[in-house]
């Protein structure tokens, strides 16, 4: 049987948000060079629209961490995929993230690249589920605050399938 999609947020309010958040930390790092990390392979698509619109120079890495495997529940082990191909010591790094669930990926995270000395270390997220926190995080920046639905588009995924959704999507049972 076939998914129903839902919209839940179109695309131009997720883009409005995007560019609202990138003035914001051009703001906040006026005269820096800013270093976003994206986590592969949801924030793909939330990170270039970000960089796009800053006008901070901008370097980037990547990384990939997995707590879900193809299931729709955090499965609560955190996995390192992919490190990053440079050190982040002495620079401002953001995280950038689709979505906070649980907490748990981005509460690792932290902790792991905090270890590695940069300047400033900071979380940035497209969607944020309060509701399903277990471990809590400090968000720097919050796109859209969302209830406890499983969400679709953007970088986001069912079983690696509607990540290219120009939306933000619910899935309908």
């Amino acid at each position: 049987m076939k998914e129903q999609i839902g919209v839940m947020l179109s695309s131009s309010e997720v883009e409005n948000r995007i560019s609202e958040m990138a003035a914001a930390i051009d703001k906040a790092y006026e005269g820096k060079t800013i270093h976003l990390i994206g986590i592969l392979k949801g924030s793909v698509f939330f990170m270039c629209e970000l960089a796009k619109r800053m006008k901070s120079p901008v370097t980037m890495d990547f990384m990939s961490v997995s707590s879900y495997g193809d299931g729709t529940k955090s499965s609560g082990i955190v996995k390192l995929n992919k490190d990053l191909d440079e050190s982040i010591e002495g620079k401002d790094v953001i995280i950038v993230e689709d979505i906070l669930d649980s907490g748990r990926t981005l509460s690792y995270l932290v902790k792991l690249l905090g270890e590695r000395k940069p300047a400033s270390l900071e979380v940035v997220t497209l969607l944020d589920k309060p509701d399903r926190r277990v471990i809590p995080v400090e968000l720097y920046m919050t796109g859209f605050e969302i209830p406890d639905r499983f969400v679709v588009g953007y970088g986001l995924d069912c079983a690696q399938k509607y990540r290219n959704l120009p939306y933000i999507g619910v899935i309908e049972q």
